[in-house]
């Protein structure tokens, strides 16, 4: 027996927080038709249990400890996550500079000591998305409040 549309959709927030469009993807192939699927994701958010400001906030905190903004933005946008809801969530976040540090901490440890190996710290940096500011900050020592440790 086929399993119904909401039940699939209630089944799969159970297991993790979805965005809309996220979740669209996944029901599409189920549903009947796509007025159908529009009005149970409208219910779904009318009812509180379909939310992209509560899936962009889950999304920072998790993904927040090992990447910067720029990742994180790109990674909600593909979610289909409105930008105000990206804003929000990266508001309510731990601060970029800080958890560039944890990030870098984890990797090298120590301050880069020749300019191959600070362009390397930097470049691994870059890809987890944190800005040139917070990259900038921990290569040269400093900590949140701009001074030297």
């Amino acid at each position: 027996m086929p399993e119904s549309l909401e039940a699939r959709a209630l089944a799969l927030l159970a297991r993790r927080e979805y965005s809309r469009a996220e979740l669209q993807r996944k029901l599409a192939p189920h549903a009947g038709s796509a007025e159908a699927l529009t009005q149970l994701l409208d219910e779904l958010v009318r009812c509180s249990k379909l939310s992209d400001d509560r899936y962009a906030e889950m999304r920072v905190n998790v993904r927040g400890r090992r990447y910067g903004n720029a990742r994180l933005v790109q990674e909600l946008r593909q979610s289909g996550v409105e930008p105000e809801a990206i804003a929000a969530a990266l508001a309510q976040s731990e601060d970029e500079h800080g958890r560039c540090r944890s990030v870098w901490q984890k990797k090298f440890a120590t301050l880069p000591d020749s300019p191959a190996e600070r362009a390397r710290q930097q470049r691994f940096l870059q890809y987890r998305g944190f800005s040139q500011e917070a990259i900038r900050r921990v290569l040269q020592g400093l900590n949140e409040d701009g001074c030297h440790e």
